[in-house]
This record gives C-alpha cells, sequence and structure tokens, in this order.
C-alpha cells in the first residue's frame, strides 16, 4: 500500500525542464571528450521503445538526449524505485523528467500513456550495466550477470510486454471504431489526454515499434583519471566498486572516446504471433476498458480466455525478447580491439600461448579486409578509412599499439623481438567489478562474441596468413587507396566546403590504378601526378607504357582528386607516404622499376630515388620546380605565416587572409581551380627538402623542362643537374610555352622517356 501511495501523483513531463536540461547536457557533452556519433535512419527514428545494452552510467542520458535532436520528441525512462523513496529533489526532478520507478504498480500503463501522446521510451532490457560484456552462459544461451541475484540470469522482457500491451489495446480501439462505440472511444481519448479521436484512431493504426540499439565505447581504458583524484580529495576511502567505475567511467568521459550509439530495424511484436494468437485476442479484446486491464493479464487474469491470452502473451514476449536481444549484440561497432582480442582468445582456446608478431599485424590486416566485404558487420571508422590501419601490417598502427600497451600493462600479455606471449591472467576469472580493469581483452572479447562472422573471420585470416603471396597483399594495398579516395571525397563533400567545392571544374576519374601488360616482362612503372591534379593526369601514358610490357601504378597523392579543403589539410610528408605505398604495391609486381614523376609528382620522384635507391632503377622527373616564373611566389611563406597567426589570435576558427588562390588550370577536368595558400607552402617545404638530397641520388636520372614553361623557371633545372649525385644523368628541353608537358606528350615526351629506359635495359 505504501508504494501505491508513493507512487500515485506521476506527473507529465515538464517540457521547460525538459528542454532546459538537454541544452545543459548538451553544453557538457561539447565539453567532454567523448565522440557521441549516431548511426540511424528515418525508420528506426519513427520507433516507439528504444531498446539500449548497458555498459556505463553515462551512456543512459545519451539515447534521449539524441533521439530529441534528431525528432524533437521527449522520452520516458525506467529508473530504480530506491531514487524514489523519499520525495526529495532528485525523485522530483526525475518525475518532471519522465523516468518512472521500475517497481510502479502502473508501469506499463504509465509509460503506454506516453507512447499514445506520442513520446518515445527508452529501455536498457539488461537491467544493470554489464560490465563484462559477457552475454552468452557456457552453453552459448544469452543470459548475464545479475549484481541483486548474484548470478546469471536471462534478459527482460519488459520492453516486450510493454509493446504487446499496446498493441492489444489498439486492435481494441480498432475494435471499439468497428462497432462505433464512440462512448467508449471518447472515455480513452480523455484517459490517454490526447486531443481528438483522430489522434486517437491514428495511434491505434500505427504499429508499435521496437528499435533495438546498440552503445558501443572505443577505446576502453582503465587508466587513472583526475576524477577519481578529485573525489579522493573529499572521501575517506572508496570501495572496489565506485573506483573501478571512476577509472573506467571516467576515462571514457575524459579522455577522447569513441560512442557509437547504432539503431537497428524496428521490430514489430507482431511478428512473432500466430493466428491464433489474433483468434484469442478478438475473444478478450472487448472485455478491456482500460490499458491496466491489458496487462493485468499477467497477474490477474478474470477468465480462462484471459488465461490463455496472457500465456500467449508470455511466450510471444520471450520469443520477442530474444529477437531483440540479438539484433542489440548485433549492431556492435566492430574496432581493431575487438579483432585483436578475439585473436588472442582464439589462440588460448587452441592451446597456442605465443603468436609470431608479423603474424599478428598480418592476421588483423587480412581480417580487415575479409569484414570490410561483410555488409551485416557494423565496423568502427577507422575500419573503413585506410589512413587508420594501412601501416597496421608492419605493426605501427596507432590503434594497435595502444591496445598492446594496455594489454602489457595489465599483465594481460608479454612480448620479445619476434613474438607475443599470451600470460595466464587471461584466462582467470575476475570479479564483475574488477573485470574492467583487470582484463580488458576478455571484455572485448565477450563484447565480439554474438557476431559469428568476427570469429569465422578472425579464423579465415588466421589460415590465410601463411599462405597469401606479395601480390596479394599489394592488390590489398590498392585496394585500401581506392577506398582512402572515396573516404576523403565523401568526408569533404559536406555542405560547409560548397563554398569552393562548388566552383570545381574537375570531373575525371581520380582513382589510383594498376595496368597489367599482356606480357608480364617483370618492368615497371610508378606514375606520379602533379599538385592539383590527379592521376587521371598520366591516364593516357600510362595505357602507352602498359602496350609497351610495363606493369603501371599511377598512385594517388593525399588530397588530390577530392576537394581542395581536403588539400589544404595535407602536408608534403603525407604525399610523399602516397608514394612510399605505391613503390610498395609495384615491388610485388615488378623485378625493376623506373619512377616518372610529373612537377610536384616530380619532386617527390627525386625524393624517392634519393631515400629508396635500392628499389628502383631510374628516376624521371618532368617540369620540377625549383624556381617559380611568378614572383608572388616567394611571398606564400609569408602569407601562410599570416593565416596561421590570423587563425592563432582569432577566438573562433577562421579562414585566415587568404586561404584560396583562384587558379586557371590548363586541364579543367582535372585540376583543381583553387589552390591552397598551406599547399603551396607544402610545396616550397618539399623544394627546400630537396636541396640536400640531390647528392644521394645515385641512380641514372632524367631531368625534362619545357623551354617557355609559365609556371617553372628554367634555371631549375640547372640547380638540379648541377647537384645530382647520378653518374647517369641527362637534361632535355622541348620546346613548349605549357606546364603540362606530360598529359598532351608535348615535343614527344613520351618517347624520349622510352628511349632513356631503353638504353638503361640494354
Amino acid at each position: 500500500m505504501k508504494n501505491k501511495v508513493k507512487y500515485a501523483d506521476l506527473k507529465d513531463i515538464d517540457e521547460k525542464m525538459y528542454n532546459w536540461s538537454i541544452g545543459l547536457l548538451r553544453s557538457v557533452i561539447n565539453r567532454l571528450k567523448v565522440n557521441v556519433k549516431l548511426h540511424t535512419n528515418q525508420r528506426a527514428l519513427n520507433g516507439d521503445i528504444f531498446l539500449c545494452n548497458h555498459f556505463s552510467r553515462f551512456e543512459t542520458l545519451i539515447p534521449q538526449f539524441l533521439i530529441y535532436e534528431e525528432t524533437g520528441a521527449y522520452c520516458c525512462a525506467i529508473a530504480s524505485g530506491e531514487f524514489f523513496t523519499e520525495n526529495n529533489i532528485l525523485a522530483k526532478y526525475l518525475n518532471n523528467m519522465g523516468v518512472i520507478p521500475h517497481d510502479h504498480p502502473h508501469l506499463f500503463s504509465n509509460l503506454a500513456q506516453q507512447i499514445f501522446q506520442g513520446r518515445k521510451v527508452i529501455i536498457f532490457p539488461e537491467g544493470g550495466m554489464i560490465k563484462d560484456h559477457r552475454v552468452f552462459d557456457k552453453h552459448g544461451n544469452y543470459s548475464i550477470y545479475s549484481r541483486i541475484a548474484g548470478e546469471r540470469r536471462k534478459q527482460h522482457t519488459g520492453a516486450a510486454v510493454l509493446a504487446q500491451g499496446i498493441e492489444a489495446f489498439k486492435a481494441t480501439i480498432r475494435n471499439a471504431y468497428s462497432n462505433k462505440d464512440y462512448v467508449q472511444l471518447n472515455q480513452w481519448q480523455k484517459e490517454l489526454k490526447l486531443d481528438s479521436l483522430d489522434q486517437l484512431l491514428t495511434t491505434a493504426i500505427k504499429p508499435t515499434l521496437i528499435v533495438p540499439t546498440n552503445i558501443t565505447f572505443y577505446p576502453i581504458r582503465s587508466s587513472e583519471n583526475f576524477l577519481l583524484k578529485g573525489v579522493e580529495l573529499f572521501a575517506d576511502g572508496l570501495t572496489k566498486r565506485q573506483t573501478e567505475e571512476l577509472l573506467v567511467e571516467g576515462s571514457i568521459l575524459l579522455k577522447d572516446t569513441d560512442m557509437d550509439v547504432r539503431m537497428g530495424n524496428p521490430i514489430d511484436p507482431y511478428d512473432v504471433w500466430h493466428w491464433w494468437n489474433h483468434y484469442v485476442l478478438s475473444l478478450v479484446s472487448s472485455e478491456f476498458k482500460s490499458i491496466d486491464d491489458v496487462f493485468s493479464l499477467y497477474s490477474s487474469p478474470k477468465n480462462w480466455k484471459q488465461k490463455l491470452l496472457g500465456h500467449y502473451f508470455r511466450k510471444n514476449a520471450k520469443a520477442t525478447r530474444n529477437q531483440y536481444m540479438q539484433d542489440i549484440y548485433a549492431n556492435l561497432t566492430i574496432n581493431l580491439s575487438h579483432l585483436a582480442s578475439t585473436l588472442i582468445m582464439y589462440c588460448m582456446q587452441c592451446g597456442q600461448r605465443q603468436i609470431n608478431k608479423h603474424c599478428f599485424y598480418k592476421t588483423l590486416y587480412l581480417a580487415i579486409k575479409l569484414l570490410q566485404k561483410n555488409k551485416n558487420v557494423n565496423l568502427h571508422r577507422s575500419l573503413l578509412n585506410p589512413d587508420e590501419y594501412n601501416d597496421l601490417i608492419e605493426g605501427k598502427s596507432k590503434r594497435f599499439i595502444h591496445f598492446i600497451c594496455l594489454a602489457e600493462s595489465s599483465e594481460l600479455i608479454s612480448s620479445d623481438h619476434v613474438s607475443y606471449h599470451f600470460l595466464s591472467k587471461l584466462c582467470e576469472e575476475f570479479d564483475f567489478d574488477s573485470i574492467r580493469m583487470e582484463n580488458l581483452i576478455a571484455v572485448y572479447n565477450n563484447e565480439a562474441e554474438p557476431i559469428d562472422e568476427v570469429l569465422d573471420a578472425v579464423i579465415e585470416a588466421y589460415r590465410q596468413c601463411t599462405q597469401v603471396t606479395d601480390k596479394q597483399l599489394a592488390d590489398l594495398s590498392l585496394n585500401d587507396e581506392i577506398m582512402s579516395l572515396t573516404w576523403d571525397k565523401t568526408l569533404f563533400s559536406r555542405s560547409q566546403y560548397d563554398d569552393i567545392n562548388k566552383k570545381e571544374t574537375a570531373n575525371e576519374s581520380a582513382e589510383p590504378f594498376l595496368l597489367k601488360p599482356k606480357i608480364v616482362t617483370g618492368k615497371g612503372v610508378l606514375l606520379i601526378h602533379g599538385l592539383l591534379a590527379s592521376p587521371a593526369e598520366l591516364r593516357q601514358y600510362a595505357e602507352k607504357l602498359a602496350n609497351q610490357n610495363y606493369t603501371v601504378l599511377g598512385i594517388r597523392l593525399k588530397g588530390h582528386g577530392t576537394s581542395p579543403y581536403d588539400l589544404r589539410e595535407r602536408t608534403y610528408e603525407e604525399w610523399y607516404e602516397s608514394v612510399e605505398r605505391g613503390i610498395k604495391i609495384m615491388r610485388a609486381y615488378c623485378d625493376t622499376i623506373a619512377v616518372i614523376g610529373f612537377s610536384t609528382g616530380g619532386s617527390l620522384a627525386l625524393k624517392l630515388a634519393a631515400e629508396n635507391s635500392d628499389k628502383i632503377i631510374a628516376v624521371v622527373a618532368v617540369a620540377v620546380p625549383m624556381k617559380y616564373v611568378d614572383k608572388y611566389f616567394s611571398l606564400i611563406p609569408l602569407l601562410h605565416g599570416s593565416n596561421q597567426l590570423v587563425n592563432w589570435a582569432s577566438p573562433i576558427p577562421i579562414e585566415g587572409v587568404v586561404s584560396f588562390i583562384e587558379n586557371d588550370p590548363e586541364h579543367k577536368t582535372i585540376n583543381y581551380k583553387n589552390v591552397p595558400v598551406k599547399s603551396l607552402f607544402e610545396l616550397r617545404r618539399l623544394t627546400s627538402n630537396l636541396n640536400s638530397l640531390f647528392p644521394k641520388i645515385t641512380i641514372p636520372a632524367l631531368l625534362i623542362y619545357g623551354d617557355e614553361d609559365p609556371v617553372v623557371h628554367a634555371e631549375s633545372a640547372d640547380i638540379i643537374m648541377d647537384n645530382l649525385g647520378s653518374n647517369i644523368k641527362e637534361l632535355i628541353w622541348i620546346h613548349s610555352d605549357q606546364h603540362g608537358l606530360l598529359l598532351k606528350n608535348i615535343g614527344g615526351i613520351w618517347n624520349s622517356i622510352n628511349q632513356f629506359l631503353q638504353k638503361l635495359e640494354k
């Protein structure tokens, strides 16, 4: 009786307080290090009951916030009844925010009323936090550890019960409408606080949809944070549970962490109903006079028909529960730590206590490439953007290094020069409140376990590890280069970049390409395009070379073929890394490789020749800029410095004095029309770097210049020729008043290069 009195005065949502709270939460999120990203669609947002897995306290606030931001709809939620034991400020606040105690005698009817009013309901069907992410029992069935019960139990069916009850009541409304029982309909309209009968009937026609939602944190850390230190100053002592939560969840909030909230396909609870369920409901629905009558089927049915329907409700609720829990876990956002943890635990289960480092790197890389083909697995953006993982196969990935450092500091693995060793702690059982601090590998593995495709991909990649050829890896690397273009193009196609992008005229494909000859000779050419262009600039020449039995790779320099805004973000070191990846791909196919670069690509080719002379046999550099015809270029460092100074001094991000200079390109379908000042500055940096490298170039070198080049000063040729360390070096002048010599084969430049390469082959 005490509970009924205590909970009798539930209030409606205080919209003013709700809006204020959303604003406060928005401000807090913007100041925290956690990066919240919502993955959803309109169909999911039209759902009614949103179900989320539960790993930290902070995430209980996020779904309401995201749904409100996307739809403007208010959300109700369920909280432990302990928060409502006293009529204090917290209880009143929660009440005004639409939070209902879990043990309220009219819990379901109150939530149903909110849904009829167009609001959403947030439920965490696991109940408490699942710190170990262990959602399978030893037999592979869904179950979780309950701190309250002290044992494993099934996830709750409450959401399914709520949805079924609402659907049953909607059927009752539709039945009353068919029977023209307007007295009853008007009564329900008033009880549900709806504006009209039309609103009541419209809601009754709409299916009650359950939206399974997964919240994934990456990375999970357990290092000390100042939140813990601050609390310790004012507390005599913290319990193990309090310390663990401050360490792990404080690190989630205060250090760079991705929080991916992924909403799956909505579930209609009617999907698990059979025709006889509907038949029994039709017999009983006329007996329901209120929503409470529907939900009383579970506890106090009035006759055999209601008892039978209640039996079906319970059975169907379990089926729906199984479906939405499976979907919640399947919507996990898979990251590199999941793959590494899955591989480690798989090896342990196979009795393998160590793994060769190179095999580990290669297996993870191959698993990523396999999973990229699987549309049923949701990959974290770091596994879709090759920039994030393309150095993984060499063990240099920052995310992988972070994972290994965490595993070693937790004494889960150790390493020597050759191998990683798996320590016995990996298999130890840990208390529910300590596993996140002691064994995050087990936590990551548990989280990924419901997705069979992850383990399958890891096992297959491990099998392939010793069999994959260099050419196969090269093909995967080329695929990464193409994916990188798509990623960058998508990123810099957002509306915020329209001011420059809409002025651009380049429309030819910027994809890197690999052309293989009909007759394989082992000879290869790496082509490097110029500033503002793309591989399309050299495609025709590449086809000519392929017809001469060369394997040809046209590599794309980062920042090109996408948007001038993308190029503005890149350094010349990133351009050079593109070239290095290109030569690595070529080495898998060719015994001998020549590098040919145009303009800025020629500068990069010369740098490659100086630093990788053991990998290439010759370098051809066309129209390399050391000095410029336009004296304005000498002011670029000053202009770039002014931009930086303005950005530094401004309290808000601005574009500086002049961020872009409009260009009239010779080849409008290939080149950017707008030149980032930052990129010209990077070109100057590259030129300065080259001066010290020329003497280190000892392989045969060919320089080609146009005698009336409108961009590059003729003295550039003398600067390079006088300093090259090559014993074999040639300089060819072509009569031309255009800069783009290589694209148009001006002056028979293609033939001149062919003659140079053929002399070397004799």
